[in-house]
């Protein structure tokens, strides 16, 4: 059964600046969900109607395992608007070997079908450009319903904005996630920071601020919650 609301879904693969696109869909007010690693179990098993029924109810989508599902999420939701975030092939495989390292994921297991990268770098890296292979044959004659957004080449609000039909925020364009060769001066001194405090303190500092009344910034696309209980079990499964 089709849904009559469309949604903003970012089908960039993960690792290609998805956070960066979900911090902007919030500042434009878009309810958005990120990753959701708990799905990734019944996806195995070739069930969608748990992550169909997540997608219901925000009114964009990015990161996992939602890149994966365009094509389900299209015939769910139509008139949707879809954004696929691009990187350049070798830094994204750097990228995911740094991030990934040696742990197995279920969800990458869902995606690659092997959940570690070590050893398995050309089944990841063919599998990231089978992605973006199938989504351009599958929008080939529908323009109207994608945009490319590569912030290396320095897009941002006036392309989002437009093809969204959404006023420019007065607010600078997110750049989240940054690798350490990207940091200015403010991101080194927050790094020297983060490595000067000790973790208790951070969680400590974190949870004073949620009673106060702040956002919590961890949760800001609604899945912590999910995805704190998943790396638990991922824990059990790669000590």
């Amino acid at each position: 059964m089709q849904s009559e609301e469309s949604k903003v879904i970012c089908i960039g693969w993960h690792k290609t600046g998805t956070t960066t696109m979900g911090d902007a869909l919030a500042i434009l007010g878009y309810n958005v969900t990120g990753a959701r690693l708990d799905l990734a179990e019944n996806l195995l098993q070739g069930k969608i109607d748990s992550a169909i029924n997540v997608a219901q109810n925000f009114d964009a989508l990015q990161d996992v395992p939602w890149a994966a599902l365009y094509k389900e999420l299209d015939c769910e939701f139509p008139n949707s608007k879809f954004i696929l975030t691009v990187r350049n092939e070798k830094s994204w495989l750097l990228s995911a070997q740094k991030h990934f390292k040696s742990k197995h994921t279920k969800m990458r297991e869902y995606l690659y079908g092997t959940g570690s990268i070590d050893g398995n770098e050309d089944i990841y890296l063919k599998r990231y450009q089978k992605h973006y292979s199938e989504v351009k044959e599958y929008f080939k004659d529908r323009p109207e319903d994608i945009i490319t957004m590569d912030f290396k080449n320095g897009d941002g609000w006036n392309k989002l904005c437009k093809f969204l039909d959404q006023p420019i925020p007065k607010k600078s364009f997110p750049h989240s996630n940054k690798g350490k060769h990207n940091y200015n001066i403010k991101d080194k001194i927050r790094e020297q920071l983060r490595k000067i405090l000790p973790a208790w303190l951070k969680e400590w500092r974190l949870d004073i601020l949620v009673k106060l009344g702040y956002p919590d910034k961890r949760n800001r696309f609604n899945n912590k919650e999910f995805n704190v209980k998943e790396m638990q079990k991922y824990q059990n499964l790669n000590n």
